[in-house]
């Protein structure tokens, strides 16, 4: 069973009986707003990621490194 075109305008043009233009328009502006400061957020985000892996770790040359068994050995 699918929903038709005529079933989709009914159930809207009930939605727009119940709660009027205004409300509908007031809703969706709302819905925009969160939209964009959900993508104002993620790009907040990727800025403070990307100064994060800016940052590079020093490795120490595992030549240069000596092992742990001649550490301990005494004598």
């Amino acid at each position: 069973m699918s929903i038709g075109f005529w079933q989709i305008v009914i159930i809207a043009i009930i939605i727009v009986l119940l709660f009027g233009r205004g409300k509908i328009s007031d809703l969706m502006g709302d819905v925009a707003k969160g939209i964009k400061s959900f993508k104002t957020g993620l790009q907040d985000d990727d800025d403070t990621t990307s100064t994060n892996q800016s940052r590079t770790i020093e490795h120490n040359d595992p030549a240069s490194v000596e092992p742990a068994e001649k550490k301990n050995k005494v004598g």
